[in-house]
């Protein structure tokens, strides 16, 4: 009867134990198991929401004037989700007041685009990537937080626009950007720039240059070498003198110099035969010169007549060549004279021994 009972306590003690033992097991393979399918899920999740991404910027692309073109416009998108490159026939990819922060470096994928519009984003940096855009015409990139430029963007070799206006902490360009060779339009207005880009001068398409409202305090000397350059913006900057080479640019006739630190204009741009708008406003020039009141074209006018007069003596003021024209010759009189009152005055030579 004593064996019996020992036998039978034996057998419940190996059978509870193979029972924890299974339990362990089952409760390790299920510790092993949730990372795995939480990892399933979240990847599950990720799937439908870029899903639905994707389904949302598919309804963005449309057909504008027979270019594909992404359209986002006052909407939250901070960053350009990955999906974005299921889409990479886009030819154009435009993105305002989005509070975009960063240029994606999968940018390289959208081999097609001819134009880029992220203005008035939060954009704070541009990949190197952007270089294998070789077929992009224009980049704007104005009102952001850009502090530099790659270097690589003069690989761009297509582009013909590039606007960096108010990126307030922007103050360099990167020396490579003068291979941009079709480059005709720039805008780096509203920045830190307090020297000019060297790169500048090398840029043989540039046409229309705005470097208004930075802190240049000079001018190169041989500014001249930007021979295609017909528009120049200066206003609001240190300018306290203009080099004489300005008179050597061929074919500038737009030039705006108000709201500097100029005392003088050269003489030598008197003779900017091609030189169509010029404005001196607000400068601390030398020489105080008014501009003769304009005679009237007729002894009777009507009133029509009278309101066409005004009209031409506002843009006269604001045309502001004439002014120029004006100041140099007063300038060169007054130098003439104070050249003859200074020989009137020498003492006669001492008579010989």
């Amino acid at each position: 009867m004593v064996v019996v009972v020992s036998s039978v306590s034996s057998i419940k003690a190996l059978w509870e134990t193979r029972i924890r033992k299974i339990s362990q097991d089952r409760e390790e393979e299920q510790s092993r198991r949730a990372p795995r399918d939480k990892a399933s899920d979240r990847l599950g999740v990720g799937v439908w929401e870029d899903r639905a991404l994707l389904a949302r910027l598919r309804k963005k692309l449309q057909t504008e004037d027979g270019r594909l073109v992404l359209r986002l416009e006052q909407e939250e998108w901070r960053s350009l989700p990955p999906c974005a490159v299921h889409l990479a026939q886009a030819q154009e990819l435009h993105m305002h007041r989005t509070g975009l922060q960063a240029l994606p470096g999968f940018i390289h994928s959208f081999h097609s685009l001819l134009v880029i519009d992220l203005s008035r984003n939060a954009v704070a940096h541009i990949p190197k990537e952007i270089g294998k855009l070789s077929r992009l015409r224009e980049l704007l990139l104005s009102y952001n937080r850009l502090s530099s430029v790659p270097e690589e963007l003069g690989l761009c070799e297509s582009l013909e626009r590039l606007e960096l206006a108010m990126n307030r902490d922007l103050s360099a360009l990167p020396l490579q950007l003068k291979s941009l060779s079709r480059l005709q339009h720039l805008d780096l207005s509203m920045n830190d720039f307090s020297e000019f880009p060297e790169c500048l001068l090398d840029l043989p398409a540039l046409e229309w240059l705005d470097l208004g409202g930075n802190q240049l305090q000079t001018l190169p000397d041989d500014i001249y070498r930007m021979e295609k350059l017909h528009t120049l913006w200066l206003q609001r900057n240190e300018l306290e003198k203009l080099p004489d080479g300005i008179s050597c640019m061929a074919s500038l006739d737009t030039l705006v110099l108000s709201k500097n630190k100029l005392r003088d204009i050269p003489s030598l741009m008197e003779g900017m035969t091609r030189l169509r708008f010029v404005n001196f406003r607000d400068n601390p020039l030398t020489l105080e010169v008014t501009l003769p009141p304009r005679t009237p074209r007729r002894t009777e006018k009507q009133e029509g007549d009278e309101e066409e007069e005004d009209e031409e003596e506002d843009d006269r003021e604001m045309f502001g060549k004439e002014f120029m024209q004006l100041y140099i010759h007063e300038s060169r009189k007054r130098a003439f004279a104070v050249l003859n009152v200074h020989c009137a005055y020498q003492p006669d030579e001492a008579p010989a021994q």
